[in-house]
């Protein structure tokens, strides 16, 4: 045992070559700046130095970190390895910087800034009740918000930033909060987290219309006669759109290709309607024919 210690003591205090990890630093006015990708926190050297010094340098036992100040942030994004040995030889204690193995460190830093834009409820995304519509009269509290954070990402946010809405239906005049959803939320911060808002929902206003369908892949040949019709579309409409609609627009299809021979009938489907008309149904929602060869 005290052979191997001696041994060990020796050969500590031997001189060394070795490749090592060094970590690093990276110094810059934080209220001004800030990385949008994590920093690396490391580079790759070689020192010569003492065994007991190397050892103490590989499991990190107070080492300093090399500071780098690197200018030109933030629009320098990458510097040279051999760029960091002042920087890294400044920092060694009792070791000799050989060279810097890290051929190139790479970085994104931007600048930190504020950006204020209007709220907004994309309404087109707001779930509705049978026979209800949105009604209009939205109103907001507060009306903008204001994003602190790196530019490039704030930049990108759209105008007016939506509100998360509610999955719920609604069936009648809504006042409530909806709550702020954002990505990056390590980087960026924002001044409210919800507001307060408000719109009118308003009963559709319900009409049917009987319809000749157009067929689709029948057999020649043959007389078709609809045992459980006429078919009808049911539909409703805002009342701002009464006697707008144009109702030849209302196209309903009959496919024999779905014929289903089982109960004669054939599933008909919406192929086209008006702008303005909501939620449509066509009754009977299955259509029973008969046909009759020629």
């Amino acid at each position: 045992m005290a052979a191997t210690t001696f041994w060990v003591l020796n050969s500590l205090n031997k001189s060394y070559i070795a490749r090592i990890s060094y970590p690093i630093q990276f110094v810059y006015d934080q209220r001004q700046l800030v990385p949008v990708k994590p920093l690396p926190e490391e580079v790759m050297i070689s020192v010569t130095g003492k065994g007991w010094k190397l050892l103490r340098k590989s499991l990190m036992f107070k080492v300093k970190p090399a500071e780098l100040s690197i200018r030109g942030l933030p629009y320098v994004k990458q510097m040279p390895g051999y760029a960091l040995r002042p920087a890294i030889a400044n920092a060694l204690d009792g070791l000799e910087l050989n060279y810097v193995a890290t051929d190139t460190l790479y970085f994104d830093f931007d600048r930190i800034g504020t950006r204020k834009v209007p709220l907004g409820v994309d309404t087109t995304k707001l779930k509705m009740s049978p026979g209800f519509t949105y009604g209009g009269n939205l109103a907001i509290t507060p009306d903008s918000i204001t994003f602190t954070g790196p530019l490039q990402i704030i930049n990108l946010f759209p105008s007016p930033y939506p509100l998360a809405v509610p999955d719920s239906p609604y069936s009648a005049p809504f006042k409530g909060n909806m709550l702020l959803m954002h990505d990056f939320t390590d980087l960026v911060k924002a001044n409210v987290r919800k507001a307060k808002v408000q719109f009118q929902v308003i009963p559709l206003e319900k009409q049917e219309l009987v319809v000749q369908p157009v067929l689709k892949n029948f057999p020649p040949k043959y007389r078709l006669r609809y045992v459980n019709g006429p078919v009808k579309v049911k539909y409703g409409y805002h009342p701002r759109n009464r006697g707008k609609l144009q109702l030849d627009q209302f196209q309903v299809t009959l496919d024999y290709a779905r014929y289903n021979a089982t109960d004669s009938t054939i599933v008909p489907a919406l192929t086209q309607k008006p702008e303005g008309a909501r939620q449509v149904t066509i009754a009977p929602g299955k259509v029973k024919i008969s046909l009759t060869a020629l």
